[in-house]
């Protein structure tokens, strides 16, 4: 079976980045951390390779944070396991209205 891999970059990470092809609706994908720590996780919905899933549930409102700083925020609650993407974060690098 082909490992199904997504990487944490920082502690204060709540997402990770998925380096597999093929992950659909219910993939397991193994999570690893800089520490060589890892988990499970269910991914929901389809992510493309390079995209971002929900480490632990995330409320509306929360800091997506991705390499140890907030990329955006969530616009809808997440789900641990969900594809984060424009769907359901606001980007809010480089808007210049902050």
């Amino acid at each position: 079976m082909e490992l199904k891999l997504a990487l944490k970059v920082d502690d204060l990470d709540n997402v990770a980045t998925i380096f597999a092809n093929g992950i659909v609706d219910g993939t397991e994908v193994e999570v690893r951390d800089k520490k060589g720590q890892s988990q499970t996780i269910a991914v929901h919905g389809d992510v493309p390779y390079g995209h971002k899933i929900a480490l632990r549930d995330i409320a509306k409102g929360e800091p997506i944070m991705k390499y140890g700083e907030s990329i955006g925020a969530a616009s809808h609650d997440i789900k641990k396991g969900d594809y984060v993407h424009i769907h359901n974060m606001d980007a809010m690098r480089g808007r210049g209205d902050l």
